[in-house]
């Protein structure tokens, strides 16, 4: 039997807080001083306790997805901006030209889900939890019948995770170094489709740890061969010689989901 499976010697921590946020008594007892730390919110808040709030989101989203036996993650950026096929009809017309990447990650994540590493551990997709490419990772996963995660954040316009993150791994962040390191932890593959800012530093965040050696390499897939040639010049950087060309076989291409998996299926069996 386990320490944790015996019955307390003492008191737990939240009998004691119920107990205390009961008290009444003379001034001494109703001051903020008195409250028990753990449980005083306006003192966790304080500026000078930022690093017991960022142990405290990443204890949190790390203990809850192990206990739900997330080991091994599919990672799906992309952006919240685009439409289901048939929907945003007042989308912007280039976004809604690309609510065919929602059917392919909606697709590439359903192929996600149902499937393992050769470890045997269950493939887990993991998205930011928002809307667009977001939204079509976790519904892929949803189809399968398959838990995913989603990783919100608190910004100034309202973020709702949307509909098809599993209740139980969704989760909300303050820190974004914080969320950063929960999409890498667990990586074993990223999907990464036409997005903006957020995508893009997703995207050269992972090539940087990589490329330093911070972490083991894993597929990183680009969908949409044409958007991103266009939007990031990697050949014009080997030219200006900030990368070398090897740094390229970091990247693979596709532009449907079957051939996304592809990639990422032959990356382990080459032994990756």
């Amino acid at each position: 039997m386990s320490t944790s499976d015996k019955p307390p010697v003492f008191p737990t921590a939240a009998q004691d807080a119920a107990h205390a946020e009961h008290r009444e008594g003379p001034a001494q007892v109703t001051s903020p001083s008195y409250r028990l730390a753990y449980a005083d919110v306006d003192f966790l808040l304080r500026e000078d306790q930022r690093a017991v709030r960022l142990q405290l989101e990443l204890l949190k989203a790390e203990t809850l997805m192990r206990e739900r036996g997330v080991v091994s993650s599919v990672v799906v950026f992309g952006s919240a901006r685009i439409p289901a096929p048939g929907e945003g009809a007042a989308a912007d017309p280039a976004l809604r030209a690309k609510s065919r990447y929602y059917a392919e990650a909606r697709a590439f994540a359903r192929l996600a889900a149902t499937s393992a590493s050769a470890d045997g551990d269950p493939y887990v997709v993991m998205t930011g939890g928002g809307a667009g490419i977001m939204e079509a990772a976790n519904r892929g996963a949803h189809d399968a019948g398959a838990q995913s995660v989603g990783l919100n954040i608190v910004l100034p316009r309202e973020q709702v995770p949307n509909p098809y993150v599993t209740p139980e791994l969704c989760f909300q962040f303050h820190y974004f170094a914080i969320r950063k390191l929960h999409f890498l932890l667990r990586a074993r593959a990223l999907a990464i489709f036409p997005g903006g800012f957020g995508t893009l530093d997703e995207l050269f965040d992972a090539l940087t740890l990589i490329q330093t050696g911070k972490m083991q390499r894993i597929p990183i897939v680009l969908f949409g061969a044409k958007y991103w040639k266009r939007i990031v010049d990697f050949e014009a950087m080997v030219e200006e010689g900030v990368i070398d060309r090897s740094d390229l076989d970091l990247l693979d291409y596709a532009e449907t989901a079957a051939q996304g998996w592809d990639s990422v299926k032959a990356f382990y069996a080459r032994g990756g």
